[in-house]
């Protein structure tokens, strides 16, 4: 008896299930043209899935995979789907260029909740004013569409935001976003002055209809669409010289790769020759963030070698004695400099000297559809000359190794204050770090991601600490992930282990947040943020705020 009841409620919920899933795609159906509308049965879904998908780790059949793609092109479609999708108890999913490193924008790590994706590879417009230094550009566009539509209005414009030209600018917005102008002008999400965002009542809200609280938390704390679809955002330009510098050295442990990482670390403003490597290591690592704004140099390390790659803002005579004042071990001289504009920058750093600007517009570039994992840290203290010797003498040297990317902080970034938005690694932080690898099949996946976490756990004595920091725009679901708890909505404790991480104690207030705008937690995956509905907390941070 027991059993048959039991088979009869499964049952139940399954029919239930298959008939709330068809009255959504009737729903749909009735309101979005069709062909933007691609479910399950559409021979073409495949294609148009895997179009934006960057990491093949998430195209095997075990994937839990939407019910529909809604290939939106105005606002009114994404309206339709929310409320279809609220109506008949499907959640939607946002999917702007794919990156997300977990590949949550279009798939689900669990297979329990139905869920369709809005893509918006068909809102791309990017409208530039030139007198008022600012730009209108929508989620879908990716970023080296942004770069290169500023730059054909003026060469003396440009946005801080990241190197891949590929990504797109609904997630990178709302994680942060920062690249190689970071030291001079901060984060993408710094400049954000304005919104377009449908919530989860279907509603069109721009900044003052959001009010101040939502507003805040989608300029770095909304990625994976916590708070609702962010369809276009308001950004403010600044300000690049006509000619900028940028230079590539190679250095190997041989030729003294430890050492000058050690001493890109701190970057002493004169040291003897006879110093010792580990005094350079540790003056370079706790001077790094002080120099020059203009000048950004950034490290990714590989194999056996250290590449320094940089940016100034200036030409190469102004460069030189800065670079033989501050950093003389990495040897740069005149044959090391390229001159150039802005955008051409862009695309000789992240694409090889052989790009051209116009290649900014690709939507997918070598590397973009590999097999891939990746976490992040955050250094405070200088690590020591030892523990970077054992780094590339024993972890990068391992067959299975991936590499690590470092990037200095300081100067504009270090500026802000931790609550200004929700991106909090600010003053203090010397660099960051991002751990990835890379390999060409599935049937190297343990040992590639292995290789990743162990070197992850390694680095937990040299790295950030109560909490160890992370960059959400990096995501990693080894730092945690949601559970649902009581009400049918997202548990606030349980986030906190991964959220703390991301947001430090910026992530009660975007709790509160989500709890203004979507208190039955309808946007929501294996890493969004949960809702905590203590209105009266969130009013004195707000005034709190306000008094500073």
């Amino acid at each position: 008896m027991a059993l048959a009841m039991l088979l009869a409620i499964s049952s139940f919920f399954i029919i239930s299930a298959h008939a709330s899933s068809d009255n959504f795609l009737l729903c749909l159906s009735r309101a979005i043209p069709e062909q933007l509308l691609f479910t399950r049965s559409s021979p073409p879904i495949a294609s148009v899935l895997a179009s934006s998908v960057r990491n093949p780790r998430f195209l095997t059949p075990a994937t839990v995979r939407p019910l529909c793609i809604v290939t939106a092109t105005n606002a009114s479609h994404v309206q339709a789907a929310v409320v279809c999708g609220r109506r008949h108890g499907v959640r939607l999913r946002v999917r702007s260029g794919g990156h997300d490193y977990e590949g949550l924008s279009y798939r689900s790590a669990r297979a329990e909740e139905p869920f369709a994706v809005v893509d918006l590879v068909g809102f791309r417009s990017v409208r530039v004013n030139r007198r008022e230094a600012t730009a209108w550009v929508d989620s879908g566009a990716i970023l080296g569409e942004l770069y290169y539509a500023i730059a054909k209005v003026s060469g003396r414009l440009a946005f801080p935001a990241g190197m891949c030209p590929t990504v797109g600018v609904g997630g990178h917005l709302s994680g942060g976003g920062f690249g190689m102008l970071l030291r001079k002008h901060g984060l993408a999400t710094d400049h954000v002055m304005d919104a377009t965002l449908v919530d989860a009542k279907g509603r069109i809200l721009d900044r003052k209809a959001m009010g101040r609280d939502v507003f805040w938390a989608i300029r770095g704390g909304g990625v994976g669409g916590s708070f609702g679809i962010v369809l276009s955002w308001q950004v403010k330009l600044v300000a690049v010289p006509p000619t900028v510098t940028v230079f590539t050295v190679e250095r190997s442990v041989e030729q003294g790769a430890v050492d000058i990482l050690a001493k890109w670390q701190e970057v002493a403003p004169s040291l003897p020759d006879e110093q010792g490597a580990v005094d350079i290591l540790a003056k370079w690592q706790e001077v790094a963030p002080s120099l020059p704004d203009e000048l950004l140099v950034r490290v990714v390390a590989q194999g056996q070698v250290a590449n320094f790659q940089s940016l100034y803002l200036g030409t190469c005579d102004a460069l030189l004695p800065v670079m033989s004042s501050r950093f003389p071990e990495l040897g740069v001289d005149r044959t090391h400099c390229k001159e150039m504009n802005w955008l051409q920058s862009v695309a000789n750093i992240f694409l090889g000297g052989g790009a051209t600007v116009e290649d900014l517009l690709k939507r997918t570039a070598s590397g973009d559809t590999v097999f891939n994992k990746a976490t992040s840290d955050y250094v405070r203290q200088a690590i020591p000359r030892d523990i970077w010797l054992q780094i590339f003498t024993s972890w990068l040297a391992r067959p299975t190794a991936g590499l690590m990317i470092l990037d200095p902080y300081g100067g504009k970034i270090a500026s802000v204050s931790e609550s200004e938005t929700p991106f909090p690694h600010r003053a203090g932080v010397l660099y960051n770090v991002q751990y990835m690898n890379f390999w060409g099949s599935a049937g190297e996946e343990a040992a590639r991601t292995g290789w990743v976490r162990d070197l992850y756990a390694f680095m937990t004595p040299h790295v950030s600490k109560n909490p160890r920091e992370a960059y959400v725009n990096y995501k990693d679901l080894s730092l945690g992930a949601n559970v649902v708890g009581g009400g049918n909505v997202t548990s606030f404790e349980a986030g906190r282990v991964w959220g703390e991480k991301y947001y430090k104690g910026n992530f009660r207030r975007l709790a509160m947040a989500k709890a203004q705008i979507d208190p039955n937690d309808y946007f929501r995956n294996e890493q969004s943020i949960p809702p905590l509905g203590n209105q009266i907390i969130l009013t004195n941070v707000a005034r709190v705020d306000h008094a500073a």
